[in-house]
């Protein structure tokens, strides 16, 4: 059996402000730990399991969080930016099942630190009329490729997320959010305690728990902050201003339609 695992950093037990985020936060080695110990937490549920091969993809920020000497040396871990799939890199046919660890809530919902790829640049994106966040997305990479994901772990926001996406997907309640920079956490250990246990029920129910297939033709609007955001952007020729700070555009093709959301945060990205 083999398990990809995308890890980020907001959903992580203890995580709860930008000190926490940041590459110049206070805290945030502090918080790197916290992550690279929950995703060891996942590794071992996984062998325990009967996984032969597990991969991490470091899925936050500049995706050079987790630390190298402390990750689990029986995993492999992708690290690094820019990634053609992102937070999905390393994702194929050749897995089982895919874990989300440490993941958050849509830009706009209830959830500790919400955003949606770049919080500084998108308000909202919606694929055939229907809002996305980071999870709903990623997941749609998985089932792309016929990969099933079997488990996410944060706080009660993006389990609901998660659940209204994938029937029967296992969800590890780490924090419960009180607002977005506030949360009631499991202590670092209880919080992979669960994980362990988690991934280790998700992965018993591989065959119950169906990929996500997302149908085409995509339509695709991503709104932005503000207008000059758009305005960067909009040197993309796939695109058509809609509104004011509004981008709509249409592809075939899932990863297609990936690539271009990427690029276009990319763009509206540099004015940050």
């Amino acid at each position: 059996m083999k398990v990809f695992i995308s890890a980020d950093i907001e959903g992580v037990a203890g995580v709860v402000h930008r000190e926490h985020t940041s590459r110049d936060g206070r805290e945030h080695d502090r918080a790197r730990m916290l992550m690279t110990e929950e995703v060891n937490a996942c590794i071992d549920g996984a062998l325990a399991r009967g996984a032969t091969e597990v991969v991490v993809n470091d899925s936050h920020g500049t995706m050079r969080n987790l630390i190298p000497e402390a990750i689990h040396q029986s995993a492999e871990y992708i690290t690094g930016s820019p990634k053609p799939l992102a937070m999905m890199e390393g994702i194929s046919s050749n897995y089982d099942a895919a874990i989300f660890l440490g993941y958050h809530s849509r830009m706009g919902n209830d959830g500790i630190l919400n955003h949606t790829f770049h919080g500084g640049v998108i308000e909202n994106i919606k694929i055939n009329n229907k809002d996305m966040g980071e999870f709903a997305i990623n997941a749609g990479i998985a089932g792309h490729f016929g990969v099933p994901v079997v488990l996410v772990s944060g706080c009660q926001h993006i389990a609901s997320e998660a659940t209204d996406l994938i029937p029967g997907i296992e969800t590890a309640i780490v924090k419960r959010t009180i607002n977005r920079q506030s949360a009631r956490n499991l202590s670092p250990q209880r919080a992979r305690d669960l994980i362990r246990e988690k991934t280790m029920a998700s992965l018993s129910r591989i065959p119950e728990i169906k990929p996500v297939l997302m149908q085409g033709p995509f339509v695709v609007e991503i709104s932005y902050l503000n207008s000059g955001l758009a305005d960067a952007a909009g040197i993309l020729p796939i695109v058509e201003k809609t509104n004011p700070k509004t981008h709509r555009f249409e592809t075939n093709d899932f990863i297609t339609a990936f690539r271009y959301i990427r690029s276009l945060i990319a763009m509206a990205g540099a004015l940050q």
